[in-house]
């Protein structure tokens, strides 16, 4: 009886510590749940209630120190905005010990012209030179050395001095870029008393400033414009950079009337579409009459339609090779051009009275036939499964997919038989086509030179600002294949102010721009709507062939 009772008891222990070693585990990984949740939950407060602009890492891109406890760190919390890099423990301290930039100077009585330097301590970027010895800054592996979150200047621990701490703040290299934050306070106050000659407030009144706005599309480009953005916020005012996800840009490009006439810069960071949808609102501007306030537009190329970009300078795509400082000297030193801007009316066959026409603003190119099709089957499928559209090098493979699948179905022949082509009021007589394409920049389809071709015949020049049109053919998909590798030309019907397509019968794809639709039988005109102000840049272009520069 006693070595069943023991046997039992036996079992009995054996059940307990069982259930203990599968409960415990269970119960320990939940209460790291519970506490990981609940410091997030706080962390998430902290970020929404501070002035500054935190974001929550990981793994930092290099070696970091916590600016309250001086510890190394590989994750933690870092300001968008003044670069403040801290641990999950220190943020509360950090968030109330440390100010970050001030967009407006508040609280001071008069007009002042100045301000002294913002420094925080450690985390100094890599290379940086102190601005009283000249000496590399940030060597040491510690929290050590200060910057400036305004002109960017370095200074060691050691060459710290007062004087440094109360001295004016230049603003360093792109002080003529950068609004300063005792400008918006001067010109709010004024703004209050209703008084609108700014010429005397600085820097206002100074010759070379041309202040920079950024507008980015966060959703081009494979998120780039994230990152982009921070990087922006941390070399200008935080107030001169836009995430054109969270505000419209006829919204941010209300901060043109606060800035000088004829003198601000707008960087508009992502795809030809994000470009065209800023040049509509800076076109709204004109109609409310803001005209004196237009801005000139330079592009840093995200997603994957760039041709635009390709056409006025600025490459073909940015995938992070050129420094953020290097594109704000670019945006600088680019030349200001005009950009024809035009209007793309599609009135359906026998709905004259009855339904209004489709208008489109066209910056690039319109075009019916294979090119077209191309985009629409792209569309379709990237609305689909848009998570799978994210690269660039993906984009482009899809696109060669439909390309060459087009060639096998041949969904454009015949297009000659079913459409009326008139240049400036005179009719053309096509030859055997499956595509039209119209075109107002040098570029199309990713960087090839369309209206010239292998460059071998001579053809008049084509220029973006002329009030001109390109209108070529081309026999389909493969023949556009060719002409993109230089081993065909296209056909070159002719140039016009106006162009008027009509389409007789039939279903054929359209697009403008890159937006495709299909469309029944109509009459499609392009008439001169207006100039945009854009920058030229005159760094690499993708295509490298000499009849590149003929057209600019």
């Amino acid at each position: 009886g006693s070595g069943d009772a023991s046997r039992a008891g036996a079992d009995w222990r054996l059940a307990v510590w069982t259930l203990c070693s599968v409960l415990l585990p269970v119960l320990i990984t939940a209460w790291c749940s519970f506490q990981r949740s609940r410091r997030q939950l706080l962390i998430r407060d902290i970020f929404r209630k501070s002035k500054h602009d935190w974001h929550y890492t990981d793994l930092f891109g290099q070696p970091s120190y916590c600016c309250v406890c001086a510890q190394h760190i590989l994750r933690g919390a870092f300001c968008g905005c003044c670069g403040l890099r801290v641990c999950e423990a220190c943020l509360k301290k950090a968030d109330q010990r440390f100010l970050c930039k001030e967009i407006m100077m508040r609280g001071t009585a008069g007009a002042p012209s100045s301000m002294p330097h913002h420094w925080i301590r450690g985390n100094v970027p890599l290379c940086s030179c102190c601005m009283v010895c000249k000496q590399q800054c940030g060597t040491q592996p510690k929290l050590c050395d200060y910057r400036c979150l305004w002109c960017q200047y370095t200074v060691h621990d050691e060459c710290m001095v007062d004087c440094l701490r109360t001295e004016d703040c230049t603003f360093g290299e792109f002080r003529d870029l950068i609004i300063p934050p005792y400008y918006l306070s001067a010109i709010n106050q004024m703004r209050k008393e209703k008084r609108t000659s700014y010429d005397k407030v600085v820097p206002y009144c100074r010759k070379h400033w041309m202040p920079v706005m950024v507008l980015a599309n966060t959703r081009s480009g494979n998120n780039m414009g994230e990152t982009l953005l921070g990087e922006f916020k941390m070399l200008l005012n935080p107030v001169q950079v836009f995430d054109l996800s969270k505000i419209a840009p006829a919204k941010a490009l209300q901060l043109c009337t606060w800035l000088p006439c004829n003198a601000v810069r707008v960087l508009v960071c992502g795809g030809d579409g994000t470009v065209g949808w800023v040049l509509d609102a800076i076109d709204e501007m004109k109609i409310k009459g803001q005209e004196r306030y237009i801005p000139q537009v330079a592009i840093l190329p995200l997603g994957t339609g760039n041709d635009l970009s390709n056409t006025l300078g600025w490459g073909a795509g940015y995938a992070g090779e050129v420094p953020v400082e290097q594109i704000l000297r670019n945006v600088m030193e680019a030349d200001g051009i005009k950009l024809d801007r035009w209007k793309v009316q599609v009135t359906n066959k026998g709905y004259y009275n009855l339904r209004k026409p489709k208008v489109f603003t066209m910056n690039n190119y319109f075009s019916v036939g294979p090119d077209a099709l191309m985009a629409l089957n792209f569309h379709a499928h990237r609305e689909k499964t848009p998570s799978l559209f994210s690269s660039r090098i993906i984009n482009k493979a899809v696109y060669f997919f439909y390309g060459t699948k087009d060639c096998l179905v041949q969904q454009c022949k015949d297009l000659n038989k079913k459409v009326e082509l008139e240049l400036d009021g005179e009719r053309i007589e096509l030859p055997n086509l499956e595509g039209i394409i119209v075109l107002n920049i040098g570029y199309w389809g990713g960087g090839c030179r369309l209206w010239e071709g292998m460059g071998d015949e001579p053809y008049p020049l084509a220029r973006h600002d002329d009030g001109l049109l390109e209108v070529v053919g081309v026999h389909g998909s493969f023949h556009c294949a060719q002409i993109q590798v230089k081993l065909a030309n296209p056909v070159r019907l002719g140039q016009a102010h106006t162009v008027r397509l009509i389409l007789k019968s039939s279903k054929m794809p359209m697009q403008v721009d890159g937006e495709p639709w299909a469309q029944g039988p109509c009459t499609v005109t392009i008439t001169h709507k207006t100039h945009a102000l854009m920058l030229y840049h005159s760094g690499e272009q993708t295509d490298d062939d000499d009849a590149s520069s003929l057209s600019e």
